[in-house]
């Protein structure tokens, strides 16, 4: 199957050689020549427009989007939907937010255009263990891609969840449930960590809670891994992003009436990493002063 790949960052640039690696044909184009080169180092066809790009594909058309949500996404897309025909399909594989997607596909679905929005997980390690994939939107235009979704995912790995933007819907919410693990794994071995009279091995203990431990996980895998090459993570500052879907996910819950604490707790955890003193800590030092002589640090 011959599919247009438009983004070929670290995500991007690994879904084509997947899809290479098992057979398909990738014409791919990003706004660097690099990455094009890249990616034509690997088999893929390359393009120095989206004009080529879309010349290079036979109809109907299959362009996969990989690029970063919001603003970006929308421009691609404004770019493309005037050059693609009726019947093609375009997807987009990024972290859009769902009501964004759904009004994507009104809009594309007028110019007879189908649109899926494919929830996409795995990072840098889909490329060996494949990528875990949630697609909203028209089951019909859901078949027809299908072998790309097959190529791209592990067994059991793809699914067409729901209508359009059931897909990035559900992305949203793995995000949301992927940072409140995050920040439990965080202070758990910040505990460990802060017992010095034990002198615990945290890589050593992350290897032996994947062993028959209830909390076993890919992520503690993970950890096993950066612990063993920096005990003391020394080297990285504890200062972590957010890419935008912790906000919706906590928003939506919010709008739906539905107790996300957890969620909730974890997405401000990451607001207060990027302080380099807190103020509101300033604040309590002073009361704690002021109503009971309790001694304050000075800076």
């Amino acid at each position: 199957m011959r599919i247009g790949l438009i983004g070929l960052g670290k995500m991007g640039g690994n879904m084509a050689q997947r899809l290479l690696n098992n057979g398909h044909e990738v014409v791919a184009y990003a706004r660097t020549v690099e990455s094009v080169k890249k990616a034509e180092d690997k088999g893929a066809i390359g393009a120095d427009s989206i004009e080529d790009m879309l010349s290079k594909l036979k109809t109907p058309r299959i362009v996969w989007l990989m690029v970063p949500a919001g603003r970006a996404t929308q421009e691609t897309i404004n770019k493309i939907t005037p050059l693609l025909e009726k019947g093609g399909i375009l997807i987009d594989g990024g972290n859009s937010f769902y009501k964004d997607s759904m009004r994507r596909a009104r809009e594309l679905r007028e110019k007879g255009i189908s649109f899926l929005d494919a929830g996409t997980s795995g990072g840098i390690w889909g490329l060996k263990t494949g990528y875990c994939m949630m697609i909203g939107g028209d089951k019909q235009a859901f078949d027809k891609a299908e072998p790309i979704f097959k190529t791209l995912a592990p067994e059991n790995g793809y699914a067409h969840v729901g209508p359009h933007g059931a897909g990035h819907f559900v992305k949203m919410v793995h995000n949301g449930i992927e940072y409140a693990m995050l920040q439990s794994y965080a202070e758990g071995f910040e505990i460990m960590n802060a017992k010095k009279e034990f002198d615990l091995d945290l890589g050593k203990i992350a290897g032996l809670w994947n062993h028959g431990s209830v909390i076993r996980s890919w992520l503690l895998e993970l950890a096993e891994d950066a612990f063993k090459k920096e005990p003391e993570l020394a080297s990285i500052r504890g200062y972590v992003e957010d890419s935008g879907e912790g906000r919706w996910t906590v928003a939506e819950a919010i709008e739906e009436d539905v107790p996300a604490p957890v969620i909730t707790l974890s997405l401000l955890e990451r607001f207060r990493s990027r302080q380099d003193e807190s103020f509101s800590a300033k604040v309590i030092a002073a009361l704690r002063n002021e109503f009971g002589g309790h001694d304050v640090k000075k800076s």
